[in-house]
């Protein structure tokens, strides 16, 4: 998920204040993620550096330091408000493509090496499922190709035998009656 958004430079501060612009109907300002740590630190959410600040006059004050800080949509000025005022709030989501997600989280040794390296085991072994199943998939559908195209074949190949029984006008038990017939004949 995301986090109240944290704000590095002054270009990311003007992106928000032109967006935040577009909501001024609505709301005057907007939460973003600054919070004060039990050492009394101001940190962002998200654990990124304060390196950047954009407080307006007279903020913050000490006293008032256990509030949320507002983004003025007006100005881009923050400030210090009870955490109760009714507000926006902008987050943030960090940028990550999907495939290096899972692999960050099936590798994430420096947490717990025994931990990362079971769920790479995990993931590898998941991975071979899936090329055999998909393996066994396509040595079937071949199987079964095969199969029917050797039916195939033999069915072309006793066609004509039976056509031509039909187009002669024989049969097997056409011929054993004709014979008995002949046989009878031939003693008389």
């Amino acid at each position: 998920g995301g986090t109240l958004a944290s704000v590095g430079d002054v270009a990311e501060s003007n992106f928000l204040v032109e967006h935040a612009d577009l909501f001024t109907s609505k709301t005057s300002g907007f939460w973003i993620g600054i919070y004060k740590n039990v050492n009394g630190q101001l940190l962002w959410q998200d654990n990124s550096a304060l390196d950047f600040v954009n407080w307006g006059e007279g903020q913050p004050s000490e006293d008032q330091l256990d509030y949320c800080v507002e983004l003025s949509a007006f100005s881009g000025y923050w400030s210090i408000l009870p955490c109760s005022s009714q507000k926006g709030f902008i987050c943030k989501t960090p940028k990550i493509h999907p495939l290096l997600f899972a692999l960050c989280l099936f590798t994430d040794v420096e947490k717990d090496k025994a931990h990362g390296h079971m769920n790479m085991w995990i993931l590898l072994t998941l991975v071979l499922i899936i090329l055999l199943g998909m393996g066994f998939m396509i040595y079937f559908l071949f199987k079964i190709k095969t199969r029917s195209a050797t039916e195939r074949e033999a069915r072309w190949h006793s066609t004509p035998i039976e056509y031509s029984c039909v187009l002669t006008g024989k049969d097997d038990e056409n011929d054993s009656i004709n014979n008995k017939e002949k046989n009878e004949h031939s003693i008389v």
